[in-house]
């Protein structure tokens, strides 16, 4: 017997898999029910990979002392290092061992997401200029993206276009959404160099009315992105990539109502509807 096939039979491994769902599930992300709609062993990849993206992600937001959270970061270096090399030993990195040899996922990624969370576990987290920030993107969404794409079912080079592209689009997004939330973990990730070049020497740049075209600049980076995106997608199979697509359509929803929303009232949150999203997900994920 392979050792794949006797690890996925194992007592451990089966905890493993009902401790990822159950991350998963309780998250109360949106996109539990697109999980839900893929194949089992491809369901049972993505939760892992979700508790995995959530498990450093919660390091990185703790208010636990930067060494504290850069050593548990650490940590978990070590961990993707024992699961390559076949011997993990959390839950998480259990539940992945399977996943990576099925569907070839690329420990380099695995790598990156830590990258970015590294940068978020900082005191203060600024963008010198977008290169950096496209980077930033690419480590904590791009990364995501480049696993899910094996987990669908495809490693083509438009298929990594995808997952590029929608990567930076859904993160540029998430940053305009979460601008006032990410000052209050002295979080800024508008380019510096943007900022500078607007004449905004205040400590509290949003503050500033000059912050507005920046946004509008970097909501048009992230409206390009999603095009790129939608072209990479039509020489993909729509069926394969059911869950990019409901994720892209989500985003995007965000995106147009952030720029009907504007600029001026920050602090006015930006939602989109239960109901919508649920149209979303039986629109482009059961068709």
């Amino acid at each position: 017997m392979c050792m794949t096939a006797a690890f996925s039979d194992s007592p451990s491994q089966v905890d493993a898999k009902a401790y990822v769902e159950a991350v998963t599930r309780n998250s109360g992300t949106s996109f539990y029910g697109a999980m839900r709609l893929l194949p089992r062993q491809k369901r049972e990849a993505m939760y892992a990979v979700y508790a995995y993206c959530r498990e450093i992600d919660d390091i990185a937001d703790d208010d636990k002392p930067l060494s504290t959270k850069i050593e548990a970061l650490k940590g978990w270096r070590a961990e993707i290092d024992r699961l390559y090399e076949g011997h993990p030993t959390t839950p998480t990195g259990k539940a992945l061992y399977v996943p990576i040899q099925k569907f070839n996922l690329q420990k380099s990624d695995f790598l990156a997401l830590i990258e970015g969370m590294e940068i978020d576990a900082q005191e203060y987290v600024i963008m010198p200029d977008l290169p950096a920030l496209e980077h930033y993107c690419d480590c904590v969404a791009g990364a995501v993206g480049m696993l899910s794409i094996r987990i669908f079912g495809s490693s083509s080079r438009k298929a990594e276009d995808l997952a590029r592209n929608l990567g930076r689009a859904l993160q540029l997004t998430n940053i305009l959404r979460d601008l006032t939330e990410d000052k209050q973990r002295n979080r800024l990730y508008l380019p510096q160099d943007m900022i500078m070049a607007a004449g905004i020497q205040k400590s509290d740049p949003l503050s500033d009315s000059r912050i507005q075209p920046i946004c509008t600049k970097l909501a048009k980076i992230s409206q390009d992105y999603f095009t790129a995106a939608q072209q990479a997608l039509k020489a993909l199979d729509r069926r394969q990539m059911r869950p990019a697509v409901v994720m892209m359509h989500v985003y995007h929803s965000y995106l147009n109502r952030l720029l009907v929303r504007g600029w001026s009232e920050l602090d006015k949150p930006v939602h989109v509807p239960k109901l919508k999203k649920l149209w979303i997900a039986l629109r482009y994920g059961l068709f």
